[in-house]
């Protein structure tokens, strides 16, 4: 008797994130660090916000990853006017921490 055919489902990356609730999770999770950056992108000098990425969110702390000390340094002088407006916003961001992504890593 001939084998049946095996069947090889296909999921789009959405359909595997839905049936998965912890990438779920971490996939709001990165939804929500991108739209805080939405929000604050104005504060940030336009020749930096090439250089800032969103991190991680959790627990109501916001991490920005940034590319050099000296961005690193800068953005860490506009901390104040960035929760404000996160605040002001709606967002549950308690803290934001700033973190020096170097190539490669």
């Amino acid at each position: 008797m001939p084998a049946a055919p095996k069947s090889h489902n296909t999921f789009t990356l959405e359909q595997a994130v839905g049936a998965a609730p912890s990438l779920a999770a971490l996939q709001e999770r990165i939804r929500e660090s991108r739209w805080c950056l939405d929000q604050v992108q104005h504060l940030i000098p336009a020749g930096m916000r090439a250089h800032v990425r969103p991190g991680p969110l959790q627990d109501q702390e916001w991490c920005l990853l940034v590319a050099s000390a000296a961005a690193s340094t800068k953005l860490r002088q506009l901390v104040p006017a960035l929760q404000l407006a996160l605040t002001q916003r709606g967002a549950q961001v308690t803290a934001i921490r700033i973190k020096v992504q170097t190539s490669g890593r």
